[in-house]
This record gives C-alpha cells, structure tokens and sequence, in this order.
C-alpha cells in the first residue's frame, strides 16, 4: 500500500455540529477500507467510501456512514478507519487505543497498528473475517496497544428474504452517552476519537435495533443540516 503519511495533509477541523465537541486539535483521516459482504472499497485505490456520506466528513472522518443490506442468507458489514490527531506537532508514534462497554452479539472489533510496517487489522477488513476482539501490541515498544493506531468495527448477521439491515458507523470527538465504543487517544492533544455502530434490521414492520440505535438516528439528523451548510460555505468561497 501507498504511505499513508502522503495521501492526505492534515487539516484542522472546527466542528459546531451537537455530535462533535469543540477542539483546537487538528484531526485528519488518513486511510479507510470498507467490505460490504465481500466486496471492498479502500481509499488508497481511489475509491468513493460507499453507503451514504452525507452526515460523514471525508476530511476529518468525522461523522455517520450508513450503509443498508437485504437479501436472505448471512451478511458481512465492516469499516477500517486511520486517524491522525496532531501529527504535524507530535507524530504519530504516541497514539493509544482503547475499548468501553461490550460488543453486541455478531459485532466484533480491532484496535492495531494499520498494516503499513505490522499489524493484521486491514487484512482482516478486506478479508471478511473476524476482528481480533482485542487491542494488539506495537512493534515499537513493550506497549499495552499500537503507537499508530487504527480501528475496525465489523457486523456478521442473517437476514431472511423480508428483512432489511441498516449499520451505521459512527466517528466523533465527543464519546458516546452509552453502548460499546473504541476509542483512539493521543495523550499530548485536547482530542480523541470515538468509533461506534449500530446494526438496525426491519421485516414485516418490525425493528429490532442494536442498542444506541436510536440515538444514532437522531445524531445523524442534526448532523446532515450541519455537513450541508458547510459543504455550502466551502462552495462559496
């Protein structure tokens, strides 16, 4: 793969949106990949991130990625995300990982350096496997998680021939109010990153949502008006 500390400068990002605290941080996104049962897209290919974007910031990686699946039979729904958070003023060796609460049924997650020098976690991406469930240790040190860290998040799930599936990935500065979360900390900035999802499916009328599920929605709502007026100031200028 290309050097991801080429693809893309960083930037810094002022967010008054309600899902996005305030902060002086520059956060930039770096790299994505993502695997709708089987079929990829990845940044460094050249690829549009699939799913609608339109509450997501393709600069900072902020915001929602919905992405909806139908068809009887077994599903694999999986983002691969790399941030960088101040790295022009401290790199990026210092970064740390870490998880809250605990994955629903058929969610699984990894924490780990992004594959340029180690780690499996892209791999498992493009692979439609299973995560590692864990937060692997860098190759830089005797450390409890990556110095260059990256997140997944991955849904396995079935569907009948009626049902519907709606996963939304969520990527703020602002930790969640519950459910589980991954976070990606840099210690020497005021910022960190939150990753969490929500796996929503509908047959006959009826939803059965993941938990926080509804608090995404609701997130997202405010969130399109937001990304739409800013798209909109850019345009202007």
């Amino acid at each position: 793969m290309t050097n991801k500390k080429m693809l893309l400068p960083v930037v810094v990002v002022l967010l008054t949106c309600g899902v996005f605290a305030a902060t002086a941080a520059n956060i930039g996104l770096y790299d994505w990949a993502v695997n709708i049962d089987g079929s990829t897209w990845e940044y460094t290919a050249g690829d549009s991130m699939p799913g609608d974007t339109s509450a997501f910031d393709d600069i900072s990686g902020l915001g929602i990625i919905a992405v909806t699946v139908s068809g009887a039979g077994s599903h694999y729904v999986g983002l691969f995300v790399d941030h960088e958070i101040d790295e022009a003023t401290n790199t990026y060796f210092n970064e740390t990982g870490a998880t809250s609460g605990s994955p629903a049924a058929g969610q699984s997650w990894e924490i780990d350096e992004p594959g340029y020098i180690s780690g499996d976690i892209y791999g498992n991406i493009l692979d439609s496997a299973l995560l590692d469930n864990f937060t692997n240790v860098s190759i830089y040190g005797d450390t409890a998680s990556p110095n260059d860290v990256s997140m997944a998040m991955a849904w396995d799930f079935s569907l009948t021939a009626d049902e519907t599936a709606s996963i939304g990935f969520l990527l703020s500065d602002a930790a969640p109010a519950g459910g589980f979360y991954l976070v990606h900390h840099d210690p020497d900035s005021p910022a960190s990153i939150y990753f969490s999802s929500t796996l929503r499916i509908r047959g006959d009328d009826v939803v059965i949502p993941a938990p926080g599920a509804l608090m995404l929605g609701a997130i997202g709502t405010g969130c399109v008006g937001w990304l739409q007026r800013r798209r909109a100031l850019k345009s202007s200028l």
